[in-house]
């Protein structure tokens, strides 16, 4: 099994690299709303 998983990223590593990005701007972009939501909502911040 391993062997044959080692073969599929040899010869499809373009999948792997879509969606190792793909995973990689959902995180960002959940990270990003949190932090705005938290300086649009959170009164100890606000000056």
């Amino acid at each position: 099994m391993l062997n044959y998983g080692k073969v599929c990223l040899c010869e499809a590593w373009g999948m792997f690299v879509f969606l190792g990005t793909a995973i990689f701007v959902a995180v960002l972009s959940v990270n990003l709303l949190g932090d705005g939501l938290r300086d649009a909502l959170d009164p100890k911040l606000r000056n």
